[in-house]
């Protein structure tokens, strides 16, 4: 496929333009492990903490990562995977990023066999293939707010088409994303658009598995809409016990801004407007022998 320019600079830019509020900003909100995803609650007296190293359990546990040699993390963030792979002894874990903030916090933990790439997966070309791939909270920036529902599968099945080829033959994806639900793009808030997750569109169920159709087989499925709710309500308890701090951080707009974003998110997936989608897919047969199979040098 040729390189849609305009599509992957538009990504970089709406990427930096949330993450890029800087890392210690962050930081006095979202747990120890800086994970900027969805927790797996499931218990009401879980901590925030618990329930975001459950969700990094899941997904280490869906592509076996304890007997994998090389793994995959795409949408790496602050490098919570990536950490996690490294204490398993797991000898090569790349992670990608279009965050320069991210990429660097990640490079100065200097964990073990871990290299932290900023670099779209449009261009990615790994040398080796991988025994897992791990996506969580990147599939949301992949397709634009105007595109069609046509191209929004083709960009997804060119990912997933990638992902493939990139896996060994009993390589798994664990994927992790937000979906609209009980609502369509056209109702979707002005503000989260435009202020918080410019040039992104979430995409659909049937978005995603027209797009996985016939490369990927969907060996799990689940929706954790009300674990979102609860993390964003754990997230803006946390920035409001650091207002101060924040405001001095990145100034008052910027905070009040997190903070409407934060609460309406928490209400969306209340609502069921929007979910959280953890997918767990396999390669069809067909696909992996039609691209040679094995780890290539």
């Amino acid at each position: 496929m040729t390189l849609d320019t305009t599509r992957t600079t538009a990504a970089a830019a709406a990427i930096r333009h949330h993450y890029d509020a800087g890392n210690e900003f962050y930081q006095l909100w979202l747990d120890s492990s800086l994970t900027y995803s969805c927790a797996l609650r499931e218990n009401p007296d879980d901590t925030l903490e618990l329930a975001q190293d459950r969700k990094l359990r899941h997904h280490l546990d869906a592509i076996g990562a304890e007997r994998a040699d090389a793994v995959l993390d795409i949408g790496c963030g602050w490098g919570a995977i990536l950490q996690r792979l490294s204490e398993l002894g797991v000898a090569e874990s790349v992670g990608l990023t279009l965050s320069p903030e991210q990429a660097a916090y990640v490079r100065s933990r200097d964990h073990p066999g871990v290299e932290v790439r900023t670099e779209n997966w449009l261009h990615y070309e790994p040398s080796t293939r991988f025994d897992g791939i791990i996506s969580i909270g990147a599939f949301e920036h992949f397709a634009r707010p105007d595109d069609s529902t046509a191209e929004k599968i083709r960009v997804y099945r060119e990912f997933f088409t990638r992902c493939r080829d990139w896996l060994t033959g009993d390589g798994v994806l664990s994927l992790q994303t937000i979906v609209y639900a009980n609502m369509d793009r056209d109702q979707a808030s002005t503000f989260m658009q435009q202020e918080i997750f410019p040039d992104a569109d979430l995409p659909t169920l049937a978005e995603i598995t027209a797009a996985a159709e016939g490369v990927f087989e969907v060996r799990s499925i689940s929706n954790g809409r009300l674990d979102y709710a609860w993390t964003c309500q754990q997230w803006a308890r946390r920035l409001r016990a650091h207002r101060a701090e924040a405001t001095e951080l990145v100034g008052a707009e910027v905070l009040a801004r997190y903070e409407r974003y934060l609460k309406l998110s928490a209400l969306g997936f209340r609502m069921g407007k929007i979910g959280l989608l953890r997918l767990v897919l396999a390669p069809y047969d067909s696909g992996f022998f039609a691209s040679g199979g094995g780890r290539s040098a």
